[in-house]
């Protein structure tokens, strides 16, 4: 099985050997409080490395919808949103091609979306915080706002996984995506909220239900 839910709180994390970048041009960090494990195949190979956009969207969407609670809350908070980044991840880059173009181009980093959610006011921010947002992926953290407020469109997304080059021909556990207790949902209230997110989730959902073949309602 795929391991799909990650350490928190570990130590730091940083890009290794993502295209576009070498020792004249080094990536930014993404977060130093995730520990990420790249998707492997059965033989132990690494297959595309999505980590750092994983870590910093995931911690854009629990910097600006934080946790209900105390530390068990932020964990399993910060738990729900890296699984509905990592499925909103892998449908968004496929392939192994498509995540090296990612690297290359790079993802955009979060300042639309800082805008439309006001998180985060650019005066409070450090050289450091403008490093990992670099990382973030509008469209990733859009489609992921989109997963944990639709269970049904979660499971879709999930299936749509199958024979991609992450899972490694394994099946991928997003259980608290999927089927969150009510333990889960505490914790992610603002996060699973359609009213509070939905400025961000209607960014990109169209394009979501187009990935998924699902006909756009009126």
């Amino acid at each position: 099985m795929v391991e799909a839910t990650v350490g928190v709180g570990a130590e730091a994390c940083r890009p290794a050997g993502v295209a576009g970048y070498g020792v004249r041009n080094p990536a930014p960090s993404p977060p130093a409080r995730c520990l990420i494990s790249s998707p492997q195949t059965s033989d132990g190979s690494v297959l595309a490395d999505l980590s750092p956009v994983i870590a910093a969207t995931t911690e854009w969407l629990t910097r600006a919808y934080p946790a209900s609670g105390g530390a068990l809350a932020s964990a399993l908070c910060e738990a729900q949103a890296r699984q509905a980044v990592t499925v909103a991840a892998w449908l968004r880059y496929p392939t192994v091609t498509d995540a090296a173009l990612l690297g290359i181009a790079g993802p955009g980093g979060s300042a639309r979306l800082d805008r439309i959610s006001g998180a985060d006011p650019d005066g409070d921010r450090g050289a450091d915080d403008a490093a990992w947002r670099s990382w973030v992926d509008e469209v990733v953290a859009s489609w992921a706002a989109c997963l944990l407020t639709d269970p049904e469109l979660a499971a879709d997304a999930v299936a749509g996984l199958a024979g991609g080059d992450h899972t490694g021909g394994a099946a991928p556990d997003f259980r608290r995506l999927v089927a969150p207790d009510d333990r889960d949902r505490r914790a992610a209230a603002l996060l699973r909220h359609p009213d509070l997110v939905a400025s961000v989730a209607a960014l990109h959902h169209p394009q979501l239900l187009g990935r998924l073949g699902r006909a756009l309602i009126a």
